[in-house]
């Protein structure tokens, strides 16, 4: 054991690395060999330290297996052109996980600890970082309750944990989706912006018969009256409409999208025209009628940029222009692609290096 910037690190004997397929693997089935663990206890975080990946021991009666008492983030590393290891705009997920935090009653992490437990990790575990295209290492921040207590309180006790895994494209093919317009996501004075496990247990059964309907996901409207647009399930949602780009407010009910903005940002700056207010179902569905909307697509951190080829409402099917044709999805894409590979300069100052 060697402690390195107060971080206590344990390494494996048994790497999985040589045994691992990290040209083709699949979205959430393999983790690397470390993971890295702190806790909150008597007031304080403390006991920083990298252990290798396996399971953990809770009590029956832990908090959050009864009340979902749990937060989490996503991003990713990647490999630049020039072999250095750099991950997108962290500091934004270590500020959303403290907003999740305050919303569930728990303490935040420090954004101190978050990128300490972030770089150690990625340090110790940097070949299973590679340039392979369309793969990248999905990084998961995690926080849950520890306390032993059958009881409708915030704990008194906390770990947060951080793990990591080779990924694939979280989406292969063009999306087809369906409007929801009886199950609800989340309602005003929820927790809909906060990544807490409850919001994404809640979406299963909708999400599980849309599937059985043949869609790939949901898009969310909001749920009172369910005409206006939210998100999906995965993602934050845009659409192009008479070459000017629409996407829903963030707030109460939708997730503030790190890649959402990074989207909205490259858009404005290339000179495309923004519109960020609420949109309703019936202004998509005429758009589509019209022949006016343009493009469609979701983005999010596991997808990036998802096009979406068709949008299911009231047992109709909208069939989209041809993906392969969509100039500004597919060229945001290339552009964000471009920036944490280095190939262009990233004027913005997203990357982080390791």
């Amino acid at each position: 054991m060697s402690i390195h910037q107060k971080v206590s690190i344990t390494q494996t004997t048994q790497s999985k690395l040589g045994t691992t397929d990290l040209i083709n693997p699949v979205f959430g089935k393999v983790y690397a060999d470390h993971m890295f663990c702190c806790d909150f206890k008597k007031g304080a975080w403390q006991d920083m330290k990298i252990i290798p990946y396996g399971d953990i021991s809770i009590s029956p009666a832990n908090t959050t297996l009864h009340y979902a008492s749990t937060i989490f983030e996503g991003l990713k590393a990647y490999r630049n052109i020039y072999k250095e290891i750099v991950v997108f705009r962290p500091e934004h997920n270590a500020k959303r996980m403290a907003l999740s935090a305050g919303r569930m009653c728990m303490p935040g992490i420090p954004e101190s600890i978050f990128m300490t437990g972030i770089t150690e990790l990625l340090k110790l575990d940097e070949g299973w970082v590679t340039n392979h295209p369309g793969t990248s290492l999905y990084i998961r921040p995690f926080q849950i309750a520890m306390d032993p207590y059958v009881g409708i309180r915030p704990s008194d006790d906390y770990t947060f944990m951080i793990i990591t895994g080779p990924v694939g494209a979280y989406y292969t093919q063009p999306l087809k989706v369906k409007i929801e317009t009886s199950y609800t996501r989340a309602s005003l004075g929820g927790t809909g912006f906060a990544k807490t496990g409850g919001n994404y247990a809640a979406a299963l059964k909708p999400a599980l018969e849309a599937q059985k309907e043949g869609y790939d996901q949901l898009i969310w409207t909001d749920g009172v009256s369910h005409q206006h647009i939210e998100e999906s399930g995965t993602m934050n949602l845009m659409f192009v409409i008479d070459d000017l780009l629409i996407t829903a407010p963030i707030g109460n009910t939708i997730l503030n999208g790190i890649t959402r903005d990074s989207i909205l940002t490259i858009a404005k700056d290339q000179g495309m025209k923004v519109e960020v207010r609420p949109i309703t179902v019936a202004e998509i569905i005429q758009s589509m009628e019209q022949g006016r909307l343009q493009e469609a697509f979701g983005v999010g951190t596991a997808a990036t940029v998802a096009p979406i080829k068709t949008i299911g409402y009231n047992g109709i099917d909208y069939e989209l222009t041809d993906v392969k044709s969509r100039k500004y999805s597919l060229g945001f894409l290339d552009t964000l692609n471009k920036i944490k590979s280095g190939v262009i300069k990233d004027k913005f100052g997203w990357i982080y290096k390791v």
